[in-house]
């Protein structure tokens, strides 16, 4: 595993099969690189057990029995650079000024190690130098109290606990202010605004039970080699029972054909692999919604022939091929023969369940095959052909990840999968729900209790109630809207619970500069990375307890609780040794600054950081029907199921009913200049040595890349059809706004497998190319997955 970057062009050595050997060096690479080769293997023992601590990494669910190791490759790295023995500390920050660090790659801040003391920034010296915790509370305390909430933003990241999150929402609520940007903003905020308008529901309805009941899975832009490893065993055992999984995805993705898993010592010592997808379809960057609605537009129509036969089964020439010598044509009337009694689409379940049918069905009807081809990148062959392997299952689990949400056209993405499946009742029985994986461990649960923009999902009157103050009714801002408001000069004073905030967001370059005038900036970290040393005029850095560490407190040692993927809330007891006896929880730290900055409000602070137990009573209390007997159920194996309405087929909607939403494009309308035969569409991706921000080291294996992340991925036929070769230097620019120039430099090509007229780099490297504004319009998730962009010639060699 490259663990700096080399300056030469990037070695191809080809794409294994996830998991495997490869997984395994990589695990035992980063202990020993991390100097825990001993306690590393010992804490990993207890990562994701129903009595351990949760990763720190994706948020897929602990099992209820789990596997030996419940621990992925990517979840060992997070939980070994978490667990370090590596330190930034006073002597660190003593001996580098932060415009010294500004030139250092994100890789290398972090990498440094585990944060130590309380730091301010001094302005004489330009260095973080250490400060006691009473003093940081009391200015943080006296300069929010100096600004108007509405000139405070308070950020979330995806890692912090629910206590924590309930204790920060309620920090800032009483401050005033609903400026509750978080990372979910960034990621899956257009499921938060799709599902509940289909179906009545903010998160996915899928368990993980649904894996094991389900004999189809509709598989849709999300890498799971990368993001969320540990689902491969899920997936794994449902192919060994014979599930067809039928995979949409731009680039062919080992994790998504074979897997080796390292538990199977058959496996390990043969090599032999299972495959994964029995279908795979690479469909354009931005062709989701007109591959889904081929795959709709088939289905329909192949119901549509039922009803003209005045016949609602499947007989007489619906099975025999219109054309013989296509070879979807072929597949999909044999389909039909074998559905024979069957409909095609349940009406039953569209006529008492849903509303918005006929509406979408007819612009169903109405596309062209030969647009829908344009503009997806299948074949009309290809598109009948999941139509026929979907038609033919009887409970289809939809799984699907940032590669739908992260788009202009997000929120229509979510809607179109939710068509899909009300097209046969996919949704409310074993086997059959929608399964959105979300990415950082407790992103989905923090919106739970509390943290969003929008108080109209908050029980304001109960936490008024509870805690004698008046609530803000005010609409906060998103994470796109914070950034607008800093760049206006309009947000003053920025808090933030963790993450890497301005790597994390588009509009790079003028966001750096507008982040320096910021009054305060407050850091909550675990680790250095550039949203520290990059500051505003009074800066402070407050290191935290990671999950893993030990939490003792005043009642004894403490647990938190996350939400999964998956719909469950799940116990985490950390394992480790402190990194600094300096250090204080995320509780602490919150009740620390909203106790030195609050004069109204009555909230037992000290009591919560003394017990959290008593926090989980009050968000019991706030939200009686999701936490029922919370402290007694949160270490049940496999956790405690999320109430979900819609898993029953009750639809929360304004229309009691689930709703077929029909997109009114199929494709985002870019300007002139951005439709010319030089623009690519460019999607961003992350490799298999980071985790969102966060970079451990410049190697993409499953991707055959090494020693540099400084890449494009372009079709072979572009390249050539652009004038460029394999291994050339390019600069990559942004192709609409085209009166800001926004650019990346140095970037290698690398002939790739992807469909033509795309293009994809890695994020947050090719953030700076991304406009503030390019995002849907209704969620403002940024459209990291669509962009479109040009290649030019690089003056230089590659930038490493």
């Amino acid at each position: 595993m490259a663990t700096q970057p080399r300056n030469e062009p990037p070695k191809t050595p080809g794409k294994p099969a996830a998991g495997g050997w490869g997984s395994a060096k990589s695990v035992s690479g980063i202990l020993l690189r991390e100097h825990i080769p001993i306690a590393g293997p010992s804490l990993l023992a207890h990562q994701n057990k129903p009595d351990g601590y949760m990763c720190v990494s994706c948020a897929w669910g602990k099992p209820a029995k789990p596997h030996p190791l419940e621990f992925c490759e990517n979840g060992a790295k997070a939980t070994s650079w978490e667990a370090t023995n590596r330190r930034a500390d006073r002597a660190f920050f003593a001996a580098h000024t932060l415009t010294e660090l500004e030139m250092w790659p994100d890789h290398d801040l972090e990498e440094q190690g585990r944060l130590t003391h309380p730091m301010r920034w001094d302005a004489e010296k330009d260095k973080y130098v250490p400060v006691t915790w009473h003093v940081a509370f009391e200015e943080i305390g006296r300069e929010l109290r100096a600004l108007s909430p509405e000139q405070v933003d308070f950020y979330t990241s995806g890692r912090a606990s629910l206590e924590t999150a309930y204790m920060y929402q309620l920090f800032a609520r009483i401050y005033g202010s609903n400026h509750l940007p978080d990372s979910s903003n960034m990621c899956h905020e257009s499921t938060s605004v799709a599902l509940p308008e289909s179906i009545g529901a903010s998160i996915g309805t899928a368990i993980l039970s649904d894996f094991q009941n389900c004999d189809c899975i509709f598989y849709l832009a999300q890498n799971v080699g990368t993001s969320s490893p540990r689902m491969l065993h899920d997936l794994q055992d449902a192919v060994n029972r014979g599930v067809k999984i039928v995979t949409f995805n731009p680039l062919h993705e080992p994790g998504l054909q074979r897997f080796i898993n390292r538990q199977m010592p058959g496996q390990m010592l043969t090599g032999k692999e299972t495959p994964i997808s029995s279908e795979y379809y690479q469909v354009k960057n931005g062709g989701d919604i007109a591959a889904l609605f081929g795959v709709c537009k088939a289905l329909i129509e192949a119901d549509d022939a039922l009803k003209a036969s005045g016949t609602s089964k499947v007989v007489g020439t619906d099975a025999i091929p219109d054309d013989p010598s296509d070879a979807g044509t072929v597949a999909f009337a044999a389909a039909m023969a074998a559905a024979d009694k069957k409909h095609v689409l349940d009406h039953d379940f569209i006529r008492q369940h849903t509303a918005g049918f006929e509406e979408f069905a007819a612009a169903a009807r109405n596309y062209d095959w030969a647009e829908l081809e344009r503009v997806s990148g299948l074949t009309r062959a290809q598109m009948q052909q999941a139509a026929s392997t979907y038609a033919n299952s009887n409970a289809v689990l939809m799984v699907y990840g940032m590669g739908l949400t992260q788009h202009v056209m997000g929120v229509q993405n979510v809607h179109m999968v939710v068509n899909l499946a009300l097209l046969r009742g996919n949704i409310g029985k074993p086997g059959a729900n929608i399964c959105a994986v979300r990415g950082h461990s407790n992103v989905q649960g923090q919106r739970t209790v509390g943290i969003t923009e929008k108080p109209g999902l908050v029980p304001l009157d109960k936490l008024a109630a509870l805690y004698q103050f008046e609530p803000p009714e005010w609409i906060g801002h998103t994470t796109v809207e914070t950034c607008k408001a800093i760049l206006e000069g309009e947000t003053r004073a920025f808090v933030s619970l963790g993450g890497n905030f301005l790597r994390a967001i588009p509009e790079t370059v003028a966001m750096e500069n507008a982040w320096r005038k910021l009054r305060l900036t407050v850091q909550i970290a675990t680790k250095l990375n550039r949203s520290h040393v990059i500051h505003g005029e009074i800066a402070y850095l407050l290191p935290c307890l990671g999950r893993v560490e030990i939490d003792e407190q005043a009642s004894g040692p403490q647990a938190v609780s996350l939400e999964s993927s998956v719909a469950h809330f799940h116990g985490s007891r950390g394992r480790a040794k402190p990194a600094s006896p300096e250090l204080l929880s995320e509780p602490a730290i919150i009740a620390g600054m909203a106790k030195a900055t609050l004069t109204k409000g009555v909230v037992p602070w000290d009591r919560w950081v003394a017990d959290y137990s008593i926090i989980r009573d009050a968000i019991e209390e706030t939200y009686p029907e999701t936490f029922k007997d919370f402290n007694e159920r949160m270490f049940h194996p496999g956790g405690i199921p999320r109430p979900l309405p819609a898993r029953e087929r009750k639809w929360v909607t304004p229309n009691g009913k689930a709703n077929f939403i029909t997109p009114d494009r199929l494709f985002p309308e870019f300007s002139l200049d951005a439709q010319s035969d030089n623009v690519l569409h460019l999607a961003t991706l992350r490799s298999n040595d980071q985790f969102n921000t966060t970079i451990y080291g410049f190697s993409d294996r499953y991707r055959g890349i090494e020693g540099t992340r400084q890449v494009v991925f372009v079709n072979t036929n572009d390249i050539a059809r652009l004038g460029f070769s394999n291994g050339e230097a390019v600069d990559l620019v942004t192709a609409i706004d085209r009166e800001t120039e926004r650019r990346v430099t140095g970037f290698t090509i690398v002939a790739y497998d992807i469909p033509e007229g795309c293009c994809c780099a890695y994020y947050p490297e090719a953030n700076p190319l991304f406009p503030l504004s390019h995002h849907d319009v209704k969620a403002k998730t940024p459209s990291y997955k669509l962009l479109p962009v040009r290649l030019v010639r690089s003056g230089a060699a590659p930038v490493h």
